[in-house]
């Protein structure tokens, strides 16, 4: 169980975010495994409810008694997996973000072991993601997924064979300067080196999910995927290299040393 002493007010380690549309079978179980997993580090828990029209709510709200760690985000209408994952991560108190599907299938029990590699990896890495082994789909999805990561694999060449996987820890300094759009968490890795951050990679056993049926496509199939693949592509071509920038003269206002500017200060975009 999670400390006592952990409240609200208490600056978490990490900040676990889960995006969930129409999950109310799997909040409890979940929730749950997350607490037993991480309850060493210690975490937030950010579940984003992306205008479930089921019992989500009532699930997620029964699951806050006695959890002061858990909180809980609603879209009012659904705005997709990425929107959610933003809302998530705009609103995590934690350096470290850690991402997670809402269905099950992702086992909170590899989120420490991602969080040690990223940090034994250094300020120079930026993500570290899993990558599934022993895949519950079915036949038809594994195949979609082959395709569109063989293909985003060639053309972006970012050394990942699974992006799809929702099991991610990452800085969140380094999501904040990464372009949005839709799909965004599906091309983390290639976004991440085009900042000029390493990325890790653990394998993860994937597992059946818990109850109900997908609510989210993958890569909202290939078509859709493609012409994010295009767009991605498109921004890595035409990011430039970032300038040291150093403020010139004795002090800044009022005699006070110069500010000195962060790796965020100092970029300069596309």
């Amino acid at each position: 169980m999670i400390s006592p002493a952990m409240t609200p007010s208490d600056a978490p380690r990490l900040s676990i975010v889960v995006p969930v549309k129409n999950e109310a079978g799997n909040i409890a179980p979940l929730v749950a495994e997350i607490e037993r997993a991480c309850a060493g580090l210690p975490f937030e828990l950010l579940y984003v409810d992306d205008g479930s029209t089921d019992a989500t709510p009532a699930a997620l709200e029964a699951a806050r008694s006695g959890r002061p760690w858990l909180r809980v985000l609603r879209h009012g209408a659904s705005a997709g997996q990425s929107a959610a994952v933003r809302s998530g991560v705009h609103a995590a108190r934690g350096a470290l973000v850690a991402t997670l599907d809402g269905d099950g299938q992702n086992d909170p029990a590899f989120i420490p072991a991602l969080v040690a590699a990223l940090e034994e990896a250094g300020e120079g890495a930026g993500l570290a993601q899993g990558q599934r082994r022993g895949r519950k789909d079915g036949s038809f999805k594994m195949l979609q997924s082959r395709i569109a990561n063989g293909v985003r694999g060639r053309i972006l060449n970012d050394s990942t064979r699974d992006t799809g996987c929702g099991l991610k820890v990452f800085r969140r300094s380094v999501y904040l300067r990464l372009p949005y759009f839709d799909a965004l968490h599906r091309f983390m890795p290639a976004l991440v080196a085009r900042e000029g951050f390493a990325v890790v990679h653990r394998d993860v056993i994937d597992r059946p999910r818990m109850t109900g049926t997908s609510n989210y496509g993958l890569f909202d199939r290939l078509w859709v995927g493609l012409l994010d693949l295009a767009g991605v592509w498109w921004l890595i071509r035409r990011k430039r290299a970032t300038p040291r920038v150093a403020e010139i003269g004795e002090g800044g206002r009022d005699g006070l040393p110069p500010v000195p500017l962060t790796a965020k200060d100092q970029d300069v975009g596309c």
